[in-house]
């Protein structure tokens, strides 16, 4: 059975950092190109970053947030830096078979449960 746990979230104050992990079992995990989502109240579920052959991000977090993944570990990475308000939303971590990335959610095969983080003064 396939598992993504996402850890890392909490409660910053804007221009703070966050690193958020996502761990995955009962998959091949080096098979799989890895996304990050995130969905705000009220809104769609939109592309953060993946990693996989290439990284890509959405154009508001470019500069500001890294994709990262170790293999060994199974594991992958968001480091966040200098955080907005805007940000905040639930992060969601998921696994596309395959080398390739895509910023499609529909694409992505596997989702974990998301973690929560809130930029706020």
């Amino acid at each position: 059975q396939v598992q993504l746990v996402e850890s890392g979230g909490g409660l910053v104050q804007p221009g703070d950092s966050l690193r958020l992990s996502c761990a995955a079992t009962g998959l091949t995990f080096n098979w799989y190109g890895m996304g990050w989502f995130r969905q705000a109240p009220g809104k769609e579920r939109e592309f953060v970053a993946a990693i996989g052959g290439s990284t890509g991000y959405t154009d508001s977090v470019k500069g500001r947030f890294t994709i990262s993944r170790d293999n060994a570990k199974r594991t992958v990475y968001l480091q966040m830096n200098s955080l907005k308000p805007e940000d905040t939303a639930g992060y969601y971590c998921a696994a596309l078979r395959g080398v390739g990335i895509s910023r499609q959610a529909r694409k992505y095969d596997y989702w974990g449960q998301g973690t929560q983080v809130t930029v706020s003064s």
